[in-house]
């Protein structure tokens, strides 16, 4: 069903006015979700809910008849002030829940819209802006039926496709298998008719007459666009190839970690969980933990196992290049990596790391992301794995937190769109 507006825009308004207010109105939308997305439990993070948007700024544009000059008045029923006085704020707080100071405390009270939103609403517009950048179509094995292909013509549907060249290629054929005759020939007839009566032939005339009714009957038998000659573009559903992507959650889970910071590292990846499975249909999640030694788990052992022991990172990068040797050819596969750390590895073992990352992981890899976690307030230098991590050109996108409240901004530094990453840096 299709359904067209036809109705004139209300006075004093516009469509383009419209459309902006629509644009400006989505934008405090969603800058709304993101802040209530930043103070919400990683863990709610997919519920919908209520978010608070101020009235200020989103109210619709409208034209209204200009007044020039400047104008004062004394309203009538007034006993108190003459022309030109100036009327003091009034006494005592006001009532009001809107943001901002109450009446009587200085500046203005803000009025506030609470909008309900399903967490598909929710969703969709916390992750509108996210990407997992580079992907490449490199495999197109696994399909989706979600798109539309042209598949011809039909005699029924909507007006919307209507073939418009199709039916008059179909109405002109059909005209022509029945000799139904050209306006230009009908035409010829009248002048033929015309002086025939002028040269006062009356027999001539008699049978142009008849010639010119026989070829009128035909015309109006034969139409000139005929139902049968009416055809609709058809669309019928057509597997999309999907690009084939694979993303490795690498988190230390080592003695070095405090709870403060593997609750940061959980967070982290429980974000990127949720995104993974909310935009993209087939990307694969391998999840490894690691102390001293490293082993890929399911999701369950990744968030809520309380292993612990010593720091060696090149073991983690060691089973990420076996489990994608085994698993993900890198001919048919996009290859991202997540690490979460606190940057502290086992002496000796960061030139092991750096073999590793130049030589394996990120040739191999379309995006290496590293987050360094550490306590509030730390004011410790960079830590070695960081500097390590530093010295490869080119390397990872490297981010540290030390409060839960940066996790969800740094998020979106790490997987906004590519485009506006580099409108950002530039």
């Amino acid at each position: 069903m299709y359904v067209i507006d036809r109705r004139l825009n209300p006075s004093g308004k516009s469509l383009p006015n419209r459309q902006r207010f629509l644009r400006r109105a989505g934008k405090v939308l969603r800058e709304a979700v993101r802040n209530v997305s930043a103070a919400r439990p990683i863990r709610d993070i997919g519920e919908g809910g209520v978010v608070i948007i101020p009235a200020r700024g989103i109210d619709e544009p409208s034209f209204h008849t200009g007044r020039e000059g400047t104008h004062s008045r004394v309203l009538p029923g007034n006993k108190e002030f003459l022309e030109g006085d100036r009327i003091a704020r009034p006494p005592g707080g006001g009532s009001g829940k809107g943001k901002g100071s109450k009446s009587g405390e200085g500046g203005g009270g803000e009025d506030e819209f609470k909008v309900a939103l399903s967490a598909e609403e929710f969703l969709n517009l916390f992750m509108e802006d996210l990407e997992l950048p580079d992907l490449e179509r490199r495999k197109l094995s696994l399909t989706e039926s979600s798109g539309l292909r042209r598949a011809g013509f039909t005699r029924g549907g909507s007006p919307a496709n209507l073939a418009v060249s199709r039916t008059m290629r179909n109405a002109l054929s059909r005209r022509m298998a029945l000799h139904r005759p050209k306006p230009e020939e009908l035409e010829r007839l009248r002048k033929a008719l015309a002086e025939a009566e002028a040269a006062g032939d009356e027999a001539q005339a008699q049978s142009v007459r008849a010639l010119i009714e026989t070829h009128g009957l035909r015309t109006r038998a034969i139409p000139y666009i005929d139902p049968i000659d009416i055809r609709y573009r058809r669309f019928e559903p057509s597997p999309r190839p999907i690009a084939q992507a694979v993303m490795f959650c690498i988190m230390d889970v080592s003695g070095s970690m405090t709870e403060h910071m593997k609750d940061m590292a959980k967070r982290f990846f429980m974000l990127l969980y949720v995104f993974l499975q909310r935009r993209y249909k087939q990307v694969e999640v391998v999840f490894i933990r690691h102390t001293d030694e490293a082993r890929e788990v399911d999701e369950k052992t990744f968030f809520e196992s309380r292993e612990t022991g010593g720091t060696r990172v090149s073991s983690a990068l060691e089973e990420a290049m076996r489990v994608i040797g085994e698993r993900y050819p890198v001919s048919e596969w996009n290859i991202y990596i997540a690490q979460a750390s606190d940057g502290d590895n086992e002496s000796g073992d960061n030139e092991r790391a750096t073999a590793l990352m130049r030589d394996g992981l990120l040739p191999l890899s379309q995006y290496y992301a590293y987050l360094e976690v550490d306590e509030p307030h730390s004011d410790t230098p960079m830590s070695s794995l960081w500097k390590t991590y530093d010295t490869l050109s080119p390397g990872p996108s490297m981010r540290r937190v030390t409060m839960r409240q940066e996790i969800y901004p740094v998020f979106r530094e790490l997987f906004r769109r590519r485009n506006e990453a580099l409108e950002a840096s530039s």
